[in-house]
């Protein structure tokens, strides 16, 4: 891989006093007995020289974040919106009545737990770690492996999973959601025009139309829509090594990530061969170790990183990055700089969208909680 030459930083030479000039003749004065000293010109410190980016590797990152990612198949409407911010909340969509969505990822904290593997249902810790919803809609696909094509299909994955949320069956969820007027109400104003308005499907689709909304633009946005101030001289330093050290073949694109697969383990295997990802899915031997690549979209503030969680830190993270994608042993300067421009990726979360809502209270249909 060819290395892309760094901008160097140069420093202005000192100004050379002018000696074309016939000398005058000074006389000394004096002041109180003591001759009053000549004073000479401070000569100007080095300029610097501001940081410039790579102007050419800009495009694989272009355009900025939307505000908001649009679903042909289920368009959003604020009705849907409205109706999944409810939903993302609801614990009563999980079996036992203690997990919702935003357990494993929390609104506000960037859309997760911090935790390698999430606790689900009687405690029981999933397999993989638990991904930001954060700008997740823009993905290709959704979930590590791929399994799920958008964020609607997505969300009622967990609501099923024994391991999650683990609800028995979708009539469970339907008797649920139905014991409570003000989701039968809600679901209508949803979805006008179904006769069954509540079904699982709909479900997914309520609380993927809320998930559509969670986009969080950050400096680099802004950078990218022409405010050459939004980035210091160190974030653009770093952003030129992420570039030429490689990171940039798989991470690129508006989120930095989640429009590809690719092979964990490219260079070197990965320690942890448990899990084989994609194959899973698909049973392909060529599908081995295949994940999505993450959004690096508030890299800083996702910890524990991959989908194992195996990476405390950040810094962690992009030096095995740099071993067994890369085949390179980054030095801790070399790493720390790419880790100051991933900063600059950090947006801001948005707080009244995220508010979670008041929520029905159940009625003496509402199905009891079932902790078995």
């Amino acid at each position: 891989m060819k290395r892309v030459n760094w901008i160097l930083i140069g420093a202005s030479s000192l100004a050379l006093l002018n000696g074309c000039r016939s000398p005058k003749k000074e006389t000394p004065q004096k002041h109180q007995g003591v001759q009053a000293e000549k004073k000479t010109a401070a000569a100007p410190g080095p300029a610097r020289v501001k940081v410039k980016v790579n102007k050419s590797a800009l495009g694989m990152f272009k355009p900025a974040l939307p505000t908001q990612f649009i679903s042909k198949a289920s368009p959003v409407t604020e009705e849907k919106i409205a109706l999944g911010r409810m939903l993302y909340f609801e614990k009563r969509l999980s079996k036992n009545h203690d997990v919702s969505c935003n357990s494993c990822h929390g609104l506000n904290s960037f859309g997760v737990d911090n935790q390698k593997t999430s606790p689900g249902h009687k405690g029981q810790l999933g397999g993989r770690n638990s991904p930001t919803v954060y700008n997740a809609a823009g993905h290709f696909v959704q979930f590590w492996d791929g399994r799920s094509p958008d964020v609607e299909d997505q969300a009622t994955g967990p609501i099923m999973n024994p391991v999650e949320m683990a609800m028995p069956d979708e009539k469970r969820v339907v008797d649920t959601l139905a014991s409570m007027p003000e989701y039968v109400a809600a679901f209508k104003k949803a979805f006008p025009d179904e006769k069954e308005a509540i079904s699982l499907a709909n479900t997914g689709k309520a609380i993927g139309a809320f998930e559509r909304g969670l986009v969080t633009p950050s400096p680099w946005d802004a950078f990218l829509g022409g405010s050459r101030k939004a980035l210091s001289d160190e974030e653009k330093t770093g952003f030129n090594l992420f570039v030429s050290t490689g990171c940039s073949t798989c991470h690129n694109g508006t989120l930095l990530g989640g429009g590809a697969y690719q092979k964990l383990g490219a260079v070197s295997p990965w320690p942890n061969q448990k899990d084989q990802g994609r194959f899973e899915v698909t049973k392909k031997v060529t599908d081995k170790m295949l994940f999505k690549v993450p959004s690096l979209r508030n890299i800083e503030k996702t910890s524990p990183y991959f989908h194992d969680g195996s990476a405390a830190t950040l810094e962690e993270a992009i030096e095995l990055m740099g071993k067994h994608q890369l085949g390179r042993d980054l030095s801790e300067k070399h790493v720390a700089s790419i880790a100051t421009w991933l900063s600059s990726l950090t947006g801001k979360v948005p707080a009244e969208y995220v508010k979670e809502p008041p929520l029905p209270p159940s009625t003496p249909k509402t199905p009891a909680a079932d902790p078995q």
